[in-house]
C-alpha cells in the first residue's frame, strides 16, 4: 500500500475513533436546486420555482477543505446537476484537484452532453423506474425514457467501455413490473442495476415537514400488496440467478429481500431491517444554497458561504451530533432508505 494510503487510512480511523473529521472520502454536491423531473415520489421538482445553484466560487472555496480532508470522491446530485450551466466548470475545478466525479442524473440531457461528460466525469448513475411507459408516468415527463435510452447509447458510442449504472426506487406505483426493470435495463445497456425502497417518512428531498399518512399510503405498498410484494422479490430471486452472480444487479438476494422487510416494517409485521451506516463520519452532503449535511436525512450542521466545509464539520456541533447519534435507536436512521458503509481501508 502506497505511503499516501496508508496516511488516509489512518486517517480514517482517525476519525472513527475520535468523531472529529480527519479523512472525508466522499462529498456530495448539488449544483442546483431545480429538476426537469416531476416524480411522484420525490418534491425537489416542486420547489423549481425557487432556485438555488452553487457558483465557481463556491466550489473554488471547497478546495481546500477537500484538500486537506482527503477528498477522493465528488458524487453530483441534485435535482438535475446539468441543470447548473457551471457543470463544467465544476468538474475542472475538481479534477484539478484528482477528484473522481460521479454525476446522478434523470438522464433527459445525457444525449446533448454525451461528448463532455465522456471527458469530465468519471461514471454515471441514472434513474429508472420502469419500462417506457412506466417511467414516463413516475417522471411525469412524455419521452424521458426515450430520452434516457438515448442518453446511454450516445455515451456507449463515445466510449463503450464508461460506466453507466441505474439506480430504480421500487414503491406501490411500480414494485409489480419490477422485473419488467431489470429488463429494460439490461437492454438500455447499463453496467449494473440497484434498487431500493422509497423514503416517505423523512423531511428530505425538498419536504417542509414529512408526509402526512395519506400521502405516504400512495407510495407505501398497502398491507393487502405485501403478499405480492414478497412473491415478486422471490421471484426475482429465483429467475435472475445469473444476473446476480455476475453483478448486474447490484444488491445480493438477501439484500433485495429487504426492501420487502422494509415495507412490511411500517405495519409492525418485523423490525426495520438493519443498516450498518457511518455516513455521517465518511462524508458530507453540501446543498445549492450552500447549507452542509451529514447525510441527505439529518439536520444542518453550517453553510459554506459563512465558514469552511472542513471548519463545519469539526465544529462542537458536528462532533457532539457524531458523537451522540444511536443508529440503532435513532428514528431517522431506522427508517433511512439510503446508507453508507465505507471500510476505512477501501
Amino acid at each position: 500500500m502506497a505511503i499516501g494510503s496508508l496516511y488516509h487510512t489512518f486517517q480514517r480511523y482517525r476519525t472513527l475513533q475520535t468523531d472529529k473529521i480527519s479523512a472525508l472520502p466522499i462529498v456530495i454536491l448539488m449544483p442546483h436546486s431545480a429538476c426537469n423531473c416531476k416524480c411522484v415520489m420525490c418534491d425537489i421538482w416542486k420547489g423549481n420555482h425557487n432556485l438555488k445553484q452553487l457558483t465557481e466560487r463556491d466550489v473554488e472555496a471547497l478546495m481546500d477543505s477537500l484538500k486537506r480532508l482527503g477528498t477522493r470522491q465528488v458524487v453530483m446530485s441534485g435535482g438535475e446537476a446539468l441543470l447548473n450551466p457551471n457543470f463544467f466548470s465544476f468538474c475542472d475545478i475538481l479534477r484539478r484537484g484528482n477528484i473522481r466525479i460521479t454525476l446522478l442524473s434523470t438522464g433527459l440531457s445525457l444525449h446533448r452532453h454525451a461528448a463532455r461528460l465522456i471527458g469530465s466525469v468519471d461514471d454515471i448513475i441514472i434513474s429508472l423506474d420502469g419500462d417506457e411507459r412506466l417511467h414516463d408516468s413516475i417522471r411525469n415527463v412524455p419521452g424521458a425514457f426515450r430520452k434516457l435510452k438515448e442518453g446511454v447509447a450516445s455515451l456507449h458510442a463515445l466510449k463503450p467501455s464508461f460506466r453507466v449504472t441505474g439506480r430504480s426506487v421500487i414503491h406501490r406505483l411500480n414494485f409489480r413490473h419490477w422485473p419488467a426493470i431489470i429488463e429494460a435495463g439490461a437492454a438500455m445497456g447499463l453496467d449494473q442495476l440497484s434498487f431500493l425502497p422509497a423514503d416517505v417518512s423523512s423531511e428530505a428531498f425538498n419536504r417542509a415537514q414529512p408526509w402526512d399518512e395519506p400521502r405516504q399510503h400512495e407510495i407505501l405498498p398497502g398491507l393487502e400488496e405485501l403478499p405480492e410484494l414478497m412473491e415478486i422479490i422471490r421471484q426475482i430471486i429465483r429467475d435472475q440467478a445469473a444476473r446476480f452472480d455476475s453483478s448486474f444487479i447490484a444488491e445480493s438476494p438477501a439484500k433485495l429481500a429487504r426492501i420487502g422487510e422494509y415495507y412490511a416494517a411500517f405495519y409492525g409485521l418485523n423490525p426495520f431491517p438493519y443498516k450498518k451506516c457511518n455516513a455521517p463520519w465518511v462524508s458530507a452532503v453540501v446543498e445549492a444554497d450552500g447549507t452542509v449535511r451529514p447525510c441527505f436525512f439529518h439536520a444542518p450542521l453550517g453553510n459554506i458561504h459563512e465558514n469552511s466545509l472542513a471548519a463545519i464539520l469539526n465544529s462542537e456541533k458536528a462532533v457532539g451530533f457524531r458523537k451522540s447519534l444511536d443508529m440503532d435507536a435513532d428514528p431517522t436512521c431506522v427508517k433511512c432508505v439510503c446508507y453508507l458503509n465505507l471500510s476505512p481501508r477501501s
